[in-house]
């Protein structure tokens, strides 16, 4: 049970679903709690506005590749922006470490319990990364969440684009399982695409389930291992930083 939300009874029950007694008032309050989150999230999207630094929000469950992904991206892209993460986790801050031995500034950003973040700890994590950077400009911010495909996907924290991400030995059926992650994001990326040989996973249908979720949805398929798909995925970050459109935060 997420400390912070109370997810454990779900943001999704419909009205009509059989609720134990005090579950309404457990929806007010998460009703309240996504409120307050939308007005910080506000505030940080007016703050990556004015200072132009291009913020993505990854989402995905543990062991999707996201930290990986990261470090892939620092390699390939540390020389040309500037680049700052912040990590969410429940607890260590293994993964950060990852990523500043890439020579990326990283802030830890640990919940304590809470399956997500929310906008007021990515407003104290930024002020955190702006410290480390010492005044230099940053042009691209990522925010990797923690693992998990439900809560997060309720959590707008004032990005520009959010990324959900689904690794081939997780199964196919994530579009379908999780609606909610795809609806509400941006981009799309099927992660460890070297391992297809050895999983059942067929890609054009889960590309299909995804777009029938979101037309809208950029699609990436990658291997961290092997490289494929990652220059794909460079050059969407470059041609964002070059003319970057009015993008609505993820809802």
């Amino acid at each position: 049970m997420c400390d912070t939300c109370g997810c454990e009874n779900s943001h999704e029950h419909p009205l009509h679903s059989p609720l134990t007694k005090g579950e309404v008032k457990t929806v007010e309050i998460n009703q309240s709690l996504l409120k307050a989150n939308e007005d910080a999230a506000s505030h940080n999207r007016e703050h990556f506005d004015s200072n132009g630094i291009f913020t993505l929000n990854l989402i995905s469950s543990p062991g999707s590749g996201k930290t990986t992904l990261l470090e892939k991206t620092a390699e390939a892209l540390k020389d040309e922006f500037s680049l700052g993460v912040l990590e969410g986790d429940i607890e260590t801050d293994l993964d950060a470490e990852r990523i500043r031995k890439k020579g990326v500034p990283a802030v830890q950003l640990t919940t304590g319990g809470a399956c997500h973040l929310d906008s007021v700890l990515i407003h104290k994590g930024m002020h955190e990364l702006e410290h480390q950077l010492n005044g230099k400009k940053m042009d691209i911010l990522f925010i990797e969440n923690v693992g998990n495909l439900v809560c997060p996907s309720f959590f707008n924290l004032g990005e520009h684009v959010r990324v959900v991400l689904v690794s081939v030995p997780e199964g196919p059926d994530k579009p379908i399982k999780y609606p909610k992650a795809f609806k509400t994001s941006h981009v799309f990326i099927i992660t460890k695409s070297d391992l297809l040989p050895y999983f059942d996973f067929d890609i054009e249908k889960v590309k299909k389930d995804a777009l029938s979720l979101n037309p809208d949805l950029k699609i990436f398929v990658i291997s961290a291992t092997t490289g494929d798909g990652m220059g794909e995925w460079f050059t969407f970050l470059r041609n964002k930083l070059k003319s970057p459109p009015p993008l609505r935060g993820g809802d």
